[in-house]
């Protein structure tokens, strides 16, 4: 490896950073905070105010969102800030790998890790899979490097960061026992053909035995525990903290008995879509590897297939769980990739050639397979769409193959990879943007199954315009909740003095009232009402009906959930008993 490939990677990696940087953190506060983000802030909240709140099983989250809270104010921007962080470090994780994989293995995955829609969509949620995720490798790839503090540093805050990390774990030591077993049976075949089978497997073993000395796990193991104490209990102000994480493992282990949350047809489907280039060089590497004996292959292949399967089969899954999965299929995609992009320099003119003539050819494809979402089927227009699309495709195939006869195999294998990873590059980065939800108000996108809040801001804004209009302060009165169990709710009214009373007293007359839709209150005081639309849930029965126009611009018909502000009278400038 010479500095001149250090230095093109090193370049790379920190393009990669940036783009990641920039998909994680543009327009990051935007959005509303659903119901799931909204518990954990509300939990950092307390805790930067003084509170000492039931914490969940992600107190690395919560306990590091408490200090950003304390000291700059609780925004959306910043509840998600940490996991923002978190996955767009995660590009540099392929650096700590990069003996294993190659130098130019590992360049290309940290672009695959900094456009995945998935890593983008968790990276733009407040809680603590992503933190799970990027802390396990990074404290994976320092142990490798023999930098015990630093691995024992990340190994507690991947313990800290919820039950995610359990399924991640239980994946790699299955895969381990996998592997284990299938290096047995070979050593077993080997040693039944060789004449000395007792010499190599003994020298294997001596060189096992010294690949971590005993002496590494003292500073693996107090770096770990001082983080541990350090963060859970965020230096003694959130006690609670220092056993709210030990309820991650219970609380995955009783996501094996627990009901079904979502059909295993949508990890597929979430798969299929957002992973395409990925799935497409990982199939490549996957036989490449099989026909060839290549054991890194082998042992991505089998990590990757072990953490599907867990992912199928728990019956608490979402299509988040599928990350664990990723992680081999783009190491498998960067591996099989490298083989492909080096051009000779004689032909680099004729590979141009293909690469634009596929692009174009992909890229009418597309433009024809949007256009067909919008054409009524079946019908004659349809129909000539559809042969429009699939008389592209092979068109292609078939140019590709008459290419590599008549002039040279090299020249349609490069320039047709070229030309495809552009095309799929394009439509990833798409995804990725997709996937931050910001890509229009209708969109439904898979990484993210919590309803959306729709009108938040309306709500927060129109509390906010009563109070100044009735004190002189846009948070001085209060807000009572009845009847509405959203987390998201009490955040975006959190800057006023919040009641959740099991009931209305009917003496009583408080001078905000959130409720579900209803006539009337039957309170003493006169109230004036205003609805707003609140949760939108896609409704998922009708994709099989709406895909393809879901495929390309994922639009999906949702049902939505309505609320009402309750104003008390007096409180309106037309009240002949305002007093402001």
């Amino acid at each position: 490896m010479n500095s001149r490939s250090h230095r093109y990677e090193t370049i790379a990696t920190l393009l990669a950073f940036l783009l990641a940087l920039g998909l994680r953190f543009g327009r990051l506060g935007e959005l509303p905070l659903t119901d799931s983000e909204a518990r954990l802030a509300l939990d950092a909240l307390q805790i930067a105010q003084g509170g000492s709140p039931e914490l969940s099983s992600h107190v690395a989250y919560t306990n590091l969102t408490a200090i950003l809270f304390f000291l700059f104010g609780s925004f959306n921007f910043l509840a998600r800030f940490w996991p923002a962080l978190a996955g767009s470090a995660f590009v540099f994780v392929p650096l700590l790998f990069r003996e294993q994989i190659g130098l130019r293995p590992a360049a290309i995955l940290a672009f695959f890790f900094a456009m995945d829609p998935a890593f983008v969509a968790l990276s733009r949620q407040a809680g603590g899979p992503i933190l799970a995720v990027m802390t396990s490798l990074f404290a994976a790839g320092f142990w490798i490097h023999r930098q015990p503090r630093a691995a024992g540093v990340f190994l507690a805050l991947a313990l800290l960061s919820g039950p995610f990390l359990w399924a991640g774990s239980l994946g790699l030591i299955l895969t381990w026992m996998l592997t284990q077993f299938i290096s047995t049976r070979q050593s077993e075949v080997r040693q039944l053909s060789s004449e000395t089978p007792e010499m190599e497997p003994k020298t294997e073993t001596r060189a096992a035995s010294n690949i971590f000395p005993v002496r590494q796990y003292i500073p693996l193991l107090a770096s770990a525990i001082l983080t541990l104490l350090a963060t859970s209990t965020l230096f003694l102000i959130a006690p609670q903290g220092l056993g709210a994480w030990l309820a991650s493992l219970p609380e995955f282990f009783a996501g094996w008995i627990g009901p079904l949350a979502v059909p295993a047809s949508r990890l597929f489907l979430a798969l299929g879509v957002y992973q395409m280039p990925g799935i497409l060089f990982a199939v490549a590497a996957i036989l490449r590897g099989g026909w060839g004996g290549d054991r890194r292959a082998i042992h991505l292949s089998l990590w990757m297939l072990v953490a599907l399967l867990l992912a199928d089969f728990y019956p608490a899954r979402k299509t988040a769980d599928l990350v664990w999965m990723l992680i081999p299929l783009w190491t498998l995609a960067a591996l099989e990739l490298a083989r492909h992009l080096e051009v000779i320099h004689e032909d680099r003119l004729e590979t141009a050639g293909v690469m634009i003539f596929t692009v174009l050819l992909l890229a009418f494809a597309w433009m024809d397979l949007n256009a067909l979402s919008l054409t009524p089927i079946p019908s004659q227009q349809g129909t000539i769409r559809m042969a429009l699309f699939f008389g592209a495709l092979l068109l292609l195939i078939l140019s590709v193959v008459l290419v590599g006869f008549g002039w040279s195999a090299n020249i349609a294998r490069v320039g047709t990879v070229w030309g495809v990873i552009i095309i799929l590059g394009l439509y990833t980065l798409g995804a990725a943007w997709g996937a931050t939800g910001l890509r229009n108000a209708n969109a439904v996108e898979l990484w993210n199954l919590s309803p959306r809040i729709a009108q938040a801001d309306l709500i927060s804004q129109t509390a906010d315009e009563i109070s100044e209009w009735a004190t002189g302060q846009a948070d001085a009165l209060t807000v009572t909740v009845f009847g509405v169990d959203s987390p998201a709710l009490l955040w975006s009214l959190r800057n006023h003095e919040l009641t959740v009373p099991l009931a209305l007293d009917p003496a009583s007359s408080p001078d905000l009232i959130v409720t579900p839709p209803q006539e009337d209150l039957g309170l003493a005081a006169a109230y004036r009402g205003q609805d707003f639309e609140w949760r939108q849930t896609p409704i998922w029965d009708s994709l099989p009906s709406f895909f393809l126009r879901w495929f390309t611009y994922h639009e999906l018909p949702s049902s939505s959930e309505n609320l009402v502000l309750w104003v008390r009278n007096d409180l309106f400038i037309d009240s002949e008993s305002f007093q402001p």
